[in-house]
């Protein structure tokens, strides 16, 4: 059995401009081989050119908004029961509905090509402010499936003991 784990939250600290600790754990997502400089210099540019877009609209808002219209309420689970597996849905903690949607929004971002990385993650933030892009595609599938698969959801509840 394996022993409970302990989250690191409290490690985490915000980013040095917002003084936000979402905009800390988004940037940790971004950095590459321990690159935090060149991770927090696209973020930035990514932010200002979303104010640019939006002027009249806070961007700590625009950004929340974002993530809060990316995250999956319900995900499938795999389940193995008397030599089946099923894909049993469940509800998506609050913790990992943000975790998935930003990393949801990171591979969106580097999905695409021909544009340097601060535009694309700003095109794919503004996407997701609208419920529009890839990101919000990926939930609209996360949802399927568990919409899809919803005669196993009274295998969720058995324990496997």
């Amino acid at each position: 059995m394996p022993r409970k784990y302990k989250s690191l939250d409290y490690l985490l600290k915000p980013d040095p401009k917002y003084n936000d600790k979402l905009i800390g754990h988004f940037i940790n997502n971004i950095m590459k081989k321990g690159k935090k400089t060149i991770a927090q210099k696209n973020f930035y540019k990514a932010m200002d050119v979303l104010e640019k877009k939006f002027p009249d609209v806070n961007v700590m808002d625009s950004f929340n908004k974002a993530i809060s219209n990316v995250k999956p309420i319900m995900e499938v689970k795999s389940k193995r029961i008397g030599g089946a597996t099923y894909q049993v849905p469940t509800e998506v903690p609050a913790k990992r509905q943000v975790r998935l949607a930003v990393k949801w929004i990171i591979e969106a971002a580097r999905k695409k090509k021909g544009k340097p990385f601060a535009v694309r993650l700003s095109d794919e933030l503004v996407n997701a402010c609208k419920n529009e892009g890839d990101a919000i595609a990926t939930k609209i599938n996360v949802h399927k499936m568990a919409e899809a698969n919803k005669a196993f959801a009274h295998f969720g509840f058995r324990s496997n003991r």
